[in-house]
């Protein structure tokens, strides 16, 4: 507790976050020394306000900071953010919170012998205004370099950005379409993916406004052009940090635990498709002819299926990627 108040003290304020069920950062701000007096403290809020958590009549629900997740904001580094957990009155998770569904999923996973673990890969687009309408910043396409890629400098600053959040990240490059980036960062437990999508979406989107620009995760925002996706490594580890995806003796190296978490995917796409695809932009981006996946169906080479398994050599199973 100490330590945590040492921390505190270097901030004038804290910015407590949460994610309602569209993935939407909201926040309150308060002084530090409300946290530091009393990190357990909860924030009360109106939950009916939030979208998809409740009903008026049921609107009290609170927020209990969660300590670990403390990092400095780099742009504003006079003040911190930290993950709230959401509580009802009776002092439970609220069942409706993403965090907490995420949370009790691990647990499923960690009571089976596993860790969950993600890597992730954000697809966006950087725009600028003209004559009231947005358009995109350059022309040019998938891995091109500066010059032609207007969006290196945004890329460069979000890098240096995620490295003070402490978000490691493995590659930006230009993406396929016209003003298109990605950003990939390293795999790590389920949990701490999550929050870490969430985090750089804010660096990405505030890096992009610093530099006049409008960072825009819109899944197809442009007719005729590619949309935007998040890929998503997964994988199951043991808890002696074994890959339980591998299997050195299988022709695809995937042992018995990878090829029954892929069945399991497909059986259910159909209902998780709710989720990964809630808006009607969304289904605009599931066409074919455009990477997004169009099938049920799993694949190695084809990179339009659904679930796609990267080719690995043998000779790096020491370092098979999650």
């Amino acid at each position: 507790m100490n330590g945590l108040k040492e921390k505190l003290e270097k901030y004038e304020a804290i910015q407590v976050q949460f994610s309602d069920i569209h993935g939407v950062l909201k926040s309150v701000t308060v002084p530090s020394d409300s946290i530091k007096d009393n990190p357990e403290e909860g924030i009360w809020f109106d939950g009916s306000s939030i979208e998809g958590f409740t009903r008026i009549y049921e609107s009290d629900l609170y927020l209990r900071p969660d300590v670990n997740t403390l990092v400095e904001l780099p742009w504003l580094n006079t003040i911190a953010c930290l993950w709230g957990d959401v509580f009802t009155p009776q002092n439970k998770p609220f069942l409706g919170d993403p965090r907490d569904v995420l949370r009790r999923a691990c647990k499923r996973a960690e009571d089976m012998g596993f860790i969950f673990k993600v890597g992730a890969e954000l697809e966006f687009f950087l725009l600028k205004k003209k004559d009231e309408h947005y358009t995109t910043i350059d022309h040019a396409g998938y891995f091109d370099s500066s010059p032609f890629d207007n969006g290196f400098e945004v890329k460069r600053a979000i890098l240096v950005g995620a490295k003070k959040m402490s978000i490691s990240c493995e590659m930006a490059h230009h993406e396929v379409a016209r003003g298109q980036q990605e950003i990939d960062f390293r795999y790590s437990e389920a949990m701490k993916t999550a929050d870490r999508i969430m985090m750089m979406k804010l660096l990405i989107q505030t890096v992009a406004r610093q530099h006049g620009l409008v960072a825009s995760f819109m899944p197809k925002p442009f007719f005729g052009l590619n949309g935007s996706g998040m890929h998503c490594h997964q994988s199951l580890w043991t808890h002696n940090d074994k890959n339980a995806f591998y299997d050195s003796n299988d022709d695809m190296l995937l042992s018995n635990v990878a090829k029954q978490f892929i069945a399991g995917q497909l059986r259910y796409s159909k209902e998780i498709v709710g989720v990964l695809a809630p808006t009607v932009n969304s289904y605009k981006r599931l066409v074919p002819g455009y990477e997004a996946p169009v099938y049920i169906s799993w694949a190695q080479l084809n990179r339009s299926a659904l679930i796609r398994i990267p080719q690995i050599p043998k000779d790096r199973s020491s370092s098979v990627r999650a």
